[in-house]
């Protein structure tokens, strides 16, 4: 049994991320999308072990002075981090593992695991992520001004990923997803 692939998993919120992990998640048996350590309370219906792993303040320092997180950031006034046991407990079991974080991650990620397989998704356009964001009728158009903003910067960053995919249909960008895990584990084989 080979070792799993660590597959940083980034893209400007609004491209889709998470529609295509769930398609990717429902194909492949071998993926598990990480889950991350917070301060924050659950919110209705959430679970600990499932969304997130709910913990105080206190637990997740001792956590970052043990040098338990592959990444961490504070964020509204409350921590979230990537546990490292899970995720290296399931690589060792030969797992593919996804973390789906934001740019500042990946760079923590890049520095603490260089062999990690990095994907950035990106939107068939900058107005079809507009248009996508508007179309969710969540935010306030000041909320929407200021991920597009966001997304601007996280885009000219994408260089420093190994593939960019583009998200101009779901289906067919999750396929391109799995399609360059199989052609990585491929080459690992041999």
């Amino acid at each position: 049994m080979s070792r799993g692939l660590l597959i940083v998993f980034a893209g400007a919120s609004g491209v889709g991320k998470g529609t295509m992990m769930k398609r990717m998640l429902s194909e492949n048996v071998n993926c598990r999308l990480s889950i991350s350590a917070t301060t924050r309370l659950p919110r209705e219906g959430e679970q600990n072990g499932r969304e997130y792993y709910f913990v105080t303040r206190e637990e997740f320092q001792n956590l970052i002075e043990q040098n338990g997180f592959l990444e961490y950031a504070e964020y509204v006034g409350n921590f979230y981090g990537t546990p490292k046991k899970p995720v290296f407990d399931m690589l060792d079991q030969g797992i593919d593992v996804f973390l789906e974080i934001e740019l500042k991650g990946f760079l923590q990620i890049k520095e603490a695991c260089p062999e990690c397989v990095s994907i950035f998704v990106v939107p068939p356009s900058f107005e079809e992520l507009q248009l996508r964001l508007q179309g969710r009728g969540t935010e306030s158009a000041e909320v929407i001004a200021e991920r597009l903003m966001t997304a601007q910067r996280e885009m000219e960053h994408q260089h420093l990923f190994d593939y960019v995919v583009v998200n101009d249909d779901v289906d067919r960008a999750a396929k391109e997803v799995l399609s360059i895990i199989a052609k990585i584990k491929s080459k690992e084989i041999k």
